[in-house]
């Protein structure tokens, strides 16, 4: 048994010292059946909110109301959720009332897919009501009872589906891709913070393309906000080596293939990051220049690592070429530059206000660039004298060309 359901182990049996059922459920144990890394364990039980707050000494209420409690035991957290049943779904997302209930299989059956309507006790026994392990060995995604009540429920179930196809390598059950086609357009009332949640998930999967053309197939992409939203774009990235590639590589990847000319409002409609946004806006201009172009000195310094390693990765995809290693060969670029960095510079733009006398101004910045520029391309030494004198050279024929003016 996983070391994380061992650690957990006194948790359930304190649980049911006290007179309650208790078991693992959910991703924990589906993944442990698989054989893949388990990262946190979530438990259930037949004791309410209240009860399981009598049995350990130390809880924090984070969603008492949906039946959820952080225990503290050992100085680690665990979630446990009181077995629920759910009445009528509003908004295509969630449940207009939370039932307590004391039954294992009726909590079970709320949930999404047989392969997490599982639940396992302490001894490592297997309760599986709806035949998850079946599915796991067919290695099918299928809905507990009805795919269309299912999806009707919560429409993020929509995108749960195909982001498991990612990470799984799992076919949809039949009915189950029949109700994604029927019910993709209720993606579009479920907010764009959660399906971002779940893209971010689906782009890192292993079977990425895999779910991209489900997505495509059932045309649940056309209900996403943008960027992957074009049928030509996916069936680019699906035929391209894209399997070495992260998440962000393929938002760009998707991005440059889309040709949008605003790109920055297409990121926004994803309610991404600002800051991700602008690191993936100033890759997306260094790839199309890089398209055109080769590095030089001057644009790798430009670019700094991360960026220049993310798009030579994308330019080999883009040239179909599975991507090779090259953060060797940037790494070794960048350890031949004198500076690497804007503050690795023997001088401050408030040396060159000293010793030019002029105010303040976009100038500074400017002839900064134009300093690096030399550096880079070695016409001048990093040493604070030898740029002080290229300082008062560059203020001299200023001031010549003004005369002549």
């Amino acid at each position: 048994m996983d070391r994380l359901f061992i650690e957990a182990k006194p948790v359930i049996q304190q649980l049911k010292n006290a007179g309650y059922e208790a078991y693992y459920v959910g991703g924990a144990v589906r993944d442990y059946l698989l054989k893949r890394e388990i990262h946190d364990i979530d438990i259930a039980t037949s004791a309410t909110p209240l009860e399981i707050k009598s049995v350990f000494p130390t809880t924090v209420d984070v969603g008492i109301e949906h039946g959820t409690i952080l225990v503290i035991y050992e100085k680690k957290g665990y979630e446990i959720t009181t077995f629920r049943a759910e009445t009528k779904y509003i908004d295509f997302r969630r449940p207009e009332d939370v039932m307590f209930i004391r039954s294992l299989k009726e909590d079970l059956q709320r949930r999404d897919f047989t392969i997490n309507a599982m639940a396992m006790d302490e001894e490592g026994n297997i309760i599986d009501p709806f035949n998850g392990q079946e599915d796991i060995k067919k290695k099918c995604i299928k809905t507990v009872g009805s795919p269309t009540e299912r999806f009707g429920e919560d429409a993020l179930r929509l995108m749960r589906a195909v982001r498991f196809v990612s990470q799984l390598g799992f076919k949809l059950d039949m009915g189950t891709e029949e109700a994604l086609i029927e019910q993709a357009p209720l993606l579009q009332y479920i907010a764009i913070e959660r399906i971002l949640m779940e893209m971010e998930k689906l782009l890192t999967g292993k079977y990425v393309k895999q779910a991209l053309k489900i997505a495509r197939k059932t045309q649940l992409h056309e209900y996403w906000p943008a960027i992957f939203k074009q049928d030509h774009v996916i069936d680019q990235i699906v035929e391209m080596p894209i399997e070495e590639l992260d998440n962000r590589h393929l938002w760009l990847l998707a991005l440059y293939l889309g040709k949008t000319e605003e790109p920055q409002k297409q990121f926004k409609k994803w309610k991404m990051p600002m800051k991700e946004i602008k690191k993936l806006l100033r890759a997306l201009t260094f790839l199309n220049w890089r398209m055109n172009s080769k590095w030089t000195n001057v644009q790798l310094y430009r670019a700094g690592k991360e960026i220049a390693v993310m798009v030579e990765k994308l330019v080999q995809v883009l040239q179909y070429e599975k991507p090779q290693s090259i953060e060797a060969i940037i790494d070794k670029k960048f350890a031949e530059f004198p500076i690497t960095d804007r503050s690795h510079l023997a001088i401050t733009g408030t040396d060159i206000l000293e010793w030019t006398e002029q105010t303040p101004g976009p100038w500074v910045s400017q002839l900064l660039n134009q300093l690096e520029e030399e550096i880079l391309n070695k016409n001048l030494p990093n040493e604070r004298e030898m740029i002080r004198r290229w300082v008062k050279g560059w203020e001299n024929q200023s001031r010549d060309k003004c005369s002549k003016h």
